[in-house]
């Protein structure tokens, strides 16, 4: 087994394959996704907002009756 590590995006959820490794690369891989983590260490867009809350002027919670108001 032979290793290849490059850096892409995601595109609509297909990882582009450099150009120089397409003619190498044939129908059976074996795929190990390694993400980069953003500042905070994580991923994960609630854990942010739990790590730094927007900061909202004037905001005022939803009560629990207006939380499930169905009108």
């Amino acid at each position: 087994m032979q290793a290849i590590e490059f850096k892409t995006k995601i595109k609509n959820g297909m990882i582009i394959i450099p150009e120089k490794y397409r003619k190498t690369l044939k129908e059976n891989v074996k795929v190990i996704v390694l993400t980069e983590e953003n500042e905070t260490g994580t991923s994960d867009i609630i854990d942010n907002l739990m790590d730094s809350p927007l900061k909202i002027r004037n905001f005022k919670p939803m009560n629990r009756d207006e939380i499930y108001d169905r009108t």
